[in-house]
């Protein structure tokens, strides 16, 4: 019997053209600027500045001639060493290395130098990079092609894969597969200093709730966020007055996937927040001269906000993945909410599979989406109901999250919205619950486990800061919550 795959394979090598390096079939050369690369090595061994500016942008792979990316390497360990960088040095650590024959001598470093001394004394690195673009785009587009003429290769992971070395192209950021510790000891120390600097200990985005900013101190950078409650505990009316303290008062931008309510819905609701004045009212359009006054006031401090809002209906996780990308590189969105996950689709046939194994998929890749970025990513989620049919206080908990455990699993962070005022409980220890919702932070990777009280303000769907709420506590008088700091669920 014929060796099935042995006859795949030269049925594939018959049909499909060999697109390994179309520029050599052609008759070109890959795009190279040897002349170019001797100037910018030259000038980073005559110049620290340039060093400055070049380690950031370039790496060895950016260079055509192999020489040369001996010694930018070479170059590049010296400046993680801290050590003075010029012509002897540079020959010293390719001795040490055995790379200095390879390279031609001590004479072909030497002629570096001086091709930087022939030229202006700091050569813009951005003048280098297009030639290794371009041979980035020959690389990707060939693999691309050869990969399409496979009938196998599923194209959804095709164009995923695809659009995913574009984005790497265009950030500046191709794949390394490792870090040396002094560049992560380097990126951990600045991400410590903007703590402290900041003031309030906020290493991340900040949400613009205090006590919540203390609790995490920000939303970190890659880490998945999952804010989970039955329906009309205020999930929305929460990520929205957290978009827009992050975007109004912080100047941050943010990207709200809105796969429930329209754009125009979400853009009403911030009106009515910001504005104070009362959704329905707009809604009805039953304003005043003074209330149109005022909305038009707030609406030019909403009008500048970098918020952008996507409400494509029935969104898969391809097409998040590429509309996350195209945010990331044209606006530099520095949170990315997703409301909610439940209604996104994988974008694959799930028809072998169940909804729970498709959830799974979802959270994966969105955990995946916020280590690419290195953004967060806060996705609504639906809570079970399970909630309802317990007795008690009905808080939430970790195992009322619906359809899939690996959304606890994937989630860096797990916190729950909960209004006692909503199961008709007016009173509890703490005193009256009139207008209170709480943070339940159940799950917290990298950090403490805690409630924070917030003020829910339901005519204008907005939560606020106890202490800078205008809003009165019921008939109750004082409120211990105006002095809880720290306190167990």
């Amino acid at each position: 019997m014929p060796d099935t795959s042995s006859l795949r394979a030269d049925r594939k090598r018959r049909t499909v053209p060999s697109l390994i390096d179309p520029a050599l079939e052609a008759g070109k050369l890959p795009p190279q600027a040897p002349d170019l690369e001797q100037a910018v090595l030259g000038a980073l061994m005559l110049e620290r500045n340039a060093v400055n500016e070049a380690i950031d942008i370039l790496r060895p792979e950016s260079f055509y001639v192999d020489a040369h990316q001996k010694i930018f390497d070479a170059i590049q360990g010296l400046f993680r060493e801290d050590q003075p960088i010029d012509i002897l040095t540079v020959t010293e650590e390719l001795r040490k290395r055995g790379e200095l024959d390879l390279v031609g001598g001590p004479f072909t470093s030497a002629s570096h130098q001086q091709g930087g001394q022939q030229r202006e004394r700091a050569v813009p690195c951005a003048h280098h990079q297009p030639k290794h673009i371009l041979r980035e785009l020959i690389r990707i587009s060939s693999e691309t092609m050869r990969d399409a003429f496979d009938e196998t290769a599923d194209v959804f992971d095709l164009l995923d894969k695809t659009e995913q070395d574009l984005y790497a192209i265009t950030s500046g950021n191709l794949k390394r597969n490792y870090a040396a510790m002094s560049d992560l000891l380097g990126a951990a120390m600045t991400q410590i200093e903007g703590a402290k600097n900041s003031g309030g200990g906020t290493s991340g985005v900040p949400t613009g709730f205090v006590k919540l900013d203390k609790l995490t101190a920000g939303w970190q950078r890659s880490d998945m966020v999952i804010v989970a409650a039955r329906p009309a505990m205020g999930k929305t009316a929460f990520v929205l007055s957290m978009a827009r303290n992050i975007a109004v008062e912080h100047k941050r931008a943010v990207a709200v996937f809105s796969l429930e309510m329209s754009s125009t819905q979400l853009v009403t609701r911030l009106l009515s927040s910001e504005a104070g004045i009362a959704s329905e009212k707009l809604r009805k359009g039953e304003l005043n001269d003074g209330e149109f006054a005022i909305l038009h006031q707030h609406m030019a401090r909403l009008d500048k906000a970098p918020i952008f809002i996507d409400d494509t209906p029935g969104l898969n996780i391809f097409e998040l993945r590429a509309k996350c990308r195209r945010l990331k590189a044209q606006h530099n969105v520095e949170l990315i909410v997703i409301d909610y996950l439940q209604l996104m689709t994988s974008g694959t046939d799930n028809k072998g599979g169940n909804r729970e194994q498709e959830i799974s998929q979802i959270s994966r890749s969105i955990k995946s989406i916020a280590k690419e970025l290195d953004v967060p990513i806060i996705a609504l989620s639906q809570l079970s109901r399970a909630v309802e049919t317990r007795g008690g206080d009905k808080r939430p908990q970790l195992s009322d999250l619906r359809e899939s455990g690996a959304i606890e699993q994937d989630a860096d962070l797990v916190c729950f919205l909960y209004r006692p005022e909503y199961y008709k409980i007016y009173e509890d220890h703490y005193g009256s619950t009139f207008g209170i919702g709480e943070v339940i932070i159940a799950k917290h990777r990298n950090g403490a486990l805690d409630t924070v009280f917030l003020r829910f303000i339901p005519e204008l769907a907005k939560f606020a800061d106890l202490e800078t709420s205008p809003v009165t506590f019921g008939t109750g008088g004082s409120d211990d919550r105006w002095h809880a700091d720290h306190h167990a669920p």
